[in-house]
């Protein structure tokens, strides 16, 4: 039996919905599943906890460890499956399974133990000096949250585990996202031996769409490391022949809509459910996906891969690697407006090849991220970090 840990954001993002849908996955494999699940609304409900407070349980949440020491001994797990921790669940919980002789697996979702911010992005680069030089760079810039003393917090936590031994000691195995991830990773400390890959998976399947599409779309965050500026850029290069719908919220929000008033071809639809992204994505010609950061593994690019749609990915990190150049989608060189231009003006102009570039999509989305494939492989993880034969696998009944 898993125990899955989360600490919920207040915004509803990627990682939630990958803790839910693992969840939901479990159970109708037939598991039986016991969740330990905190809020960051918390911190905005109880307006008495001071910020000391929350610091100290950033570091060691006596409650968080205090409760899944008793819901463990009455429960009994076999193995306890973390996603977030941050900031109220804390690294303490892994010291509670550790306690109780429960074997811990982490998933990376961010890079988080290596930089504040989790993006190893900062003022529109590529940012990686907290790990070449110390999480002191982190504070004096203040990327979490724009605070030093809130960076100040994380950077504390972290460094106080590193010296705990925390990172190596008590997390069994850890979950990258891609290839590229889990050598980062590596380069960071992360013992190569823990890290194994699980990407993120789709489901329900939302089927192949159907039609060539009539328009480039973008489904994520709007903010600055996500590439905004850059889309919004190639597109008054581009003009107005080629619509472009955007969904999503975010920072950049007021900047987007205003760049939609002087761009008759750019839509901006908001933060949509995920039945409607996955409506915009079926009636889309491509989708484009220009980030400017160290992602790990986008769902929207398995959705995508889903719905047959190719991409046009910045050529960084893990979209290298999910995104065959010439195969599943086109790659553009990361931060040049020119350069997406001129991959639009092509894919728009060659239907019948990025038609060709959808269908390889759909068939990477039918070998890799199907509901299916992903059961097997967190079964063997949980496996691997349980000990083989204490964890029942039955088949996933879709």
């Amino acid at each position: 039996m898993p125990l899955i840990v989360h600490n919920r954001y207040q915004q509803r993002g990627g990682e939630d919905e990958v803790f839910r849908a693992e969840v939901e996955l479990l159970r109708a494999g037939g598991h039986r599943v016991v969740e330990y699940v905190r809020s960051n609304e918390e911190i905005a409900s109880n307006g008495f906890v001071s910020r000391a407070r929350l610091a100290a349980g950033t570091i060691w949440a006596r409650d968080s460890y205090r409760e899944l020491h008793e819901l463990i001994a009455r429960e009994k797990p076999d193995v306890a499956h973390f996603h977030n921790t941050l900031p109220l669940i804390s690294p303490a919980a892994y010291y509670a399974c550790h306690d109780a002789g429960v074997p811990v697996v982490q998933t990376l979702h961010n890079y988080r133990l290596f930089c504040p911010a989790a993006t190893f992005f900062r003022r529109a680069h590529v940012c990686e000096e907290c790990v070449e030089h110390s999480l002191l760079r982190g504070v004096g810039y203040g990327c979490y949250r724009g605070s030093r003393a809130a960076t100040a917090a994380v950077a504390t936590m972290l460094k106080v585990h590193r010296v705990l031994g925390t990172w190596r000691g008590k997390v069994d195995v850890y979950i990258a996202l891609s290839e590229f991830a889990r050598q980062k990773f590596m380069e960071s400390g992360l013992p190569g031996e823990k890290i194994v890959i699980k990407p993120n998976f789709v489901h329900p399947d939302p089927g192949l769409r159907e039609g060539a599409g009539e328009y480039a779309l973008f489904v994520g965050r709007l903010s600055e490391e996500k590439g905004l500026r850059t889309l919004l850029t190639a597109w008054k290069r581009l003009g107005t022949r080629i619509p472009l719908r955007i969904v999503g919220d975010g920072p950049l929000r007021t900047e987007v809509e205003g760049a939609g008033t002087d761009l008759d071809s750019v839509h901006t639809l908001g933060r949509l459910p995920r039945e409607q992204t996955i409506m915009a994505m079926k009636g889309a010609r491509f989708l484009v996906f220009p980030s400017e950061c160290f992602e790990n593994f986008p769902v929207v690019i398995a959705e995508a891969f889903a719905c047959g749609v190719p991409l046009i990915a910045s050529r960084l990190g893990a979209m290298v690697e999910i995104v065959a150049d010439g195969r599943t989608g086109l790659h553009f060189t990361p931060g040049d407006a020119d350069d997406l231009a001129a991959e639009v003006e092509w894919a728009w102009s060659h239907s019948r090849e990025m038609g060709a570039m959808g269908r390889n999509a759909r068939l990477e989305y039918e070998s890799k991220y199907t509901a299916d494939r992903n059961y097997e492989q967190l079964l063997a993880i949980y496996q691997k970090a349980a000990g083989a034969g204490r964890l029942p696998v039955r088949g996933y009944r879709t």
